[in-house]
């Protein structure tokens, strides 16, 4: 093991879910390059939670501190790095703290929700010359990587267009109208907060960069109108009390992890991770579709549904030689156990095996004159088929010679969250967009990461 001085050390602010991913790495995976010093959230119990797991498994006597005095603390423990994973509205504070108190910054995606935030850190990063990563992990999934490589090689000849389709199923694509991402404000709406991942797709498998944007869409399944419109009444629900007879339900009761990070947490900041999907109040889309033109001619046809009986996605790249076209299935099916809950998907494989859709991923290429020919996916170990293992190396060990680009600085997550910002104007406005006319930031952005480059070659 490295002493301890030359280890990067790091600070991590949010609590839920994904912190762990970033903890574990640290305090097993990247222990000789990296130091974790303390852990933040505005919630006393789930911070504690993560403190007291942290000391117990792994034996590391990690700080508790408060979020509001994050500069002082970054400057009086000598912090190099904050991962933050904290809801979307909150980065761009949290970002531009950090960077001016003296660390870089880690942050999990998106980069942020509007263009004024976009601008606020991009000439933060600017002033300081500080470094901000986005992790987009799709990039390092194996069946993504195989798609940029063919591009990449041109199997399909020049780029004409791409048609892209995600569904998200009734089981993870409810999750994001229970929790504070049901308020736009909070996560930018899907075309934000889900969809920057799939638009970073695109940027990265084109290499290029969306010019213009139009967007439609609606609320059209979830919230107290569309479930009205269908017989269901709201105020019968939102309940936890007989929620696991109710299949858009979360029981907290039932996950310990949840319970104790939630659940048993409620009374410190009033937060319900476990709102009802069809109550009032709920401002994000859940049917959306996106025409976006690409600077060298390319067009992308864009649709997300987050209300589907399966989950997955479909991409066919169309080009001057031919067609690629990319399906995974993640989930065949979210079928009801006994009492009309929802099998949870995480421990069960009930409907995955489906003759007629079953779980698993296909690239197939198809040249102009001849047969369609499959191309091999190579997964690795762990989740996203090993892609979450290469991007915490990079991330805690440096990215070397990458052929594909993954790696992913501030000028990705701005180009990334861009046709959101441009897609929800274009939502209010009904007309396309002009993304160079919407102020984000991207030529503080550009010339931070130029400079960058300059001085590392």
């Amino acid at each position: 093991m490295s002493d301890n001085t030359a280890r990067t050390r790091y600070a991590i602010l949010g609590m839920g879910n994904r912190c762990s991913m970033y903890i574990d790495a640290i305090v097993q995976t990247h222990f000789d390059v990296a130091e974790l010093v303390a852990l933040a959230d505005t919630n006393p119990g789930r911070v504690e939670y993560y403190a007291q797991r942290v000391r117990d498994q792994h034996d590391v006597d990690v700080t508790v501190f408060d979020p509001r005095k994050l500069a002082d603390f970054i400057q009086r423990e000598r912090v190099d790095r904050v991962i933050i994973t904290t809801p979307d509205y909150t980065h761009a504070d949290l970002i531009v703290e950090s960077l001016h108190a003296g660390a870089d910054v880690v942050v999990e995606k998106p980069l942020t929700v509007n263009g004024s935030s976009s601008t606020r850190i991009a000439e933060a990063v600017e002033q300081t010359g500080r470094e901000v990563i986005v992790t987009f992990n799709y990039r390092y999934s194996p069946r993504n990587t195989a798609l940029k490589a063919a591009i990449q090689e041109g199997k399909v000849g020049e780029v004409t267009s791409i048609d892209f389709t995600w569904v998200l199923d009734t089981v993870h694509g409810a999750d994001y109208f229970r929790r504070w991402h049901r308020i736009k404000d909070n996560s930018g709406g899907l075309l934000i907060h889900k969809a920057s991942h799939h638009f970073d797709l695109v940027n990265w498998w084109l290499a290029d960069t969306p010019e213009k944007i139009y967007a439609s869409g609606g609320l059209k399944f979830y919230g107290e109108e569309a479930a009205s419109a269908r017989g269901i009444t709201p105020a019968e629900r939102g309940t936890r009390e007989g929620s696991e007879e109710d299949p858009f339900a979360l029981d907290l009761r039932t996950d310990d992890k949840l319970k104790r990070l939630y659940l048993d947490n409620e009374h410190f900041d009033g937060y319900r991770r476990d709102q009802d999907v069809f109550s009032p109040g709920i401002t994000i889309e859940d049917n959306l579709a996106v025409i976006v033109n690409y600077s060298r001619g390319a067009v992308l046809n864009y649709s997300l549904n987050a209300h589907s009986p399966w989950e997955g996605y479909r991409v066919a790249v169309n080009g001057t030689l031919g067609r690629l076209e990319l399906e995974v299935v993640e989930r065949a099916a979210v079928l009801p156990a006994e009492g009309g809950s929802p099998v949870d998907p995480s421990v069960s494989d009930d409907g995955q095996s489906n003759r007629l859709r079953a779980k698993g991923e296909r690239l197939i290429l198809q040249q102009h004159w001849e047969q369609a020919e499959e191309i091999e996916i190579i997964n690795g170990e762990g989740s996203h088929g090993g892609g979450d293992k290469l991007l915490l190396a990079d991330i805690f060990k440096g990215a070397g010679e990458d052929p594909y680009r993954r790696p992913a600085g501030l000028v990705d997550g701005i180009h990334a969250i861009a046709v959101g910002v441009a897609g929800n104007e274009s939502l209010t406005n009904g007309v396309p967009v002009i993304l160079e006319e919407i102020d984000l930031g991207l030529e503080s952005a550009s010339s931070s990461a130029q400079l960058r480059t300059e001085v590392s070659a």
